[in-house]
């Protein structure tokens, strides 16, 4: 089959490698009929190491089941699933309380020798407590876009507004125009905030961001952006600050417009070692900060059913689809910013 391969910083290319076959009784394989590129594999698109044998690449993805193993129970092949950024057992306590990010048994895409999603088919480990199946949804549905942002995005964004206390009762910042960032903008509204500001440049984006329920854009940034947050809260800042980018210019805006005894939650990946935390800026206004990888898997059924009945469309995140043999295109496009997130048809 043909799976896309990272060889070091930029050097994405897809190749020829065996086909997926069940390996426990456990296992599913699961033919991809749609997955998509993530703003965090633009992270070792810039910076990755040469390697020679490369590095399998997508951990976000929809299929068809194709086999199953002998002990595997929940889905069946013909089974359209949603396969979320995470594999995990279902069972252990950390799945049972809701973070199968750290599930005891689990595990992540492109890891050992469990590929990836930007391929044509995968193995899935721990098929039960793995993969969510939507009945009634067949592969040519116009929902696939949305409920493809169940495997990764949308979970995103959502966790990041429950972990950030989102309510009725809070204000919000976001700060990060891409898919993450938008999906955030969503999940609040979506959670009831009356005021979201959403911190991006953008205007394609910052756009789509007000359909989703921004209240107001701010295009500014550093102080000028922090300023600017501030006059729109009454020089307060906001209850809540969802930093949806990564890198430590937004951690550092995020400190600026949050207010006090208010909440910083992250979901952008820290492309940074460490965060300049202390006294003068979390300990003594009593700010909290959360946040971290999103455990999509706990989130679907809550999720799934606005997408189904249409009262949502995060799919609207994809701005280009393209062919499995044209993703080298597709990171280049989203590392120039001409497409938002690129979804991938095998």
């Amino acid at each position: 089959m043909r799976a896309t391969f990272m060889y070091g910083a930029g050097d994405v290319r897809v190749i020829d490698v065996p086909d997926p076959a069940v390996k426990h009784p456990t296992d599913a394989v699961v033919r991809v009929i749609r997955s998509c590129i993530c703003g965090s594999d633009l992270h070792p698109y810039h910076n990755k190491p040469v390697t020679p044998e490369g590095t399998s690449m997508g951990h976000e993805f929809l299929g068809i089941v194709e086999d199953t193993g002998p002990e595997v129970t929940t889905v069946k092949p013909g089974d359209l699933v949603i396969a979320p950024f995470a594999w995990s057992d279902g069972t252990c306590d950390f799945c049972r309380e809701g973070l199968q990010t750290s599930c005891r048994h689990g595990g992540f895409w492109n890891a050992g020798d469990v590929g990836g999603g930007q391929a044509e088919a995968v193995r899935v480990p721990l098929a039960d407590g793995t993969l969510v199946p939507v009945p009634g949804i067949d592969e040519n549905s116009p929902l696939l876009p949305s409920l493809l942002t169940l495997s990764d995005v949308y979970g995103t964004g959502h966790h990041a507004a429950v972990k950030g206390r989102v309510s009725p009762r809070t204000t919000v910042t976001v700060i990060g125009d891409g898919a993450v960032g938008l999906m955030a903008v969503l999940s609040a509204k979506r959670l009831g905030a009356e005021q979201i500001i959403l911190m991006g440049r953008h205007t394609d984006r910052t756009d789509l961001g007000r359909e989703f329920g921004a209240t107001d854009v701010v295009a500014e940034r550093g102080p000028e952006g922090i300023a600017k947050v501030r006059d729109l809260t009454g020089g307060d800042g906001t209850h809540v600050v969802l930093e949806a980018v990564g890198h430590m210019p937004a951690y550092e805006q995020a400190l600026g417009v949050v207010r006090a005894g208010g909440t910083i939650s992250r979901v952008g990946v820290p492309q940074y070692e460490q965060a300049p935390v202390g006294f003068a800026t979390l300990f003594g206004p009593n700010i909290t900060l959360t946040g971290g990888p999103a455990p999509a898997r706990a989130y679907i059924s809550t999720l799934l059913p606005d997408i189904l009945d249409g009262t949502v469309n995060p799919g609207k995140v994809f701005d280009q689809q393209i062919s499995l043999e044209q993703t080298p295109a597709g990171y280049q496009a989203m590392d120039n910013r001409s497409a938002l997130k690129v979804l991938i048809r095998p």
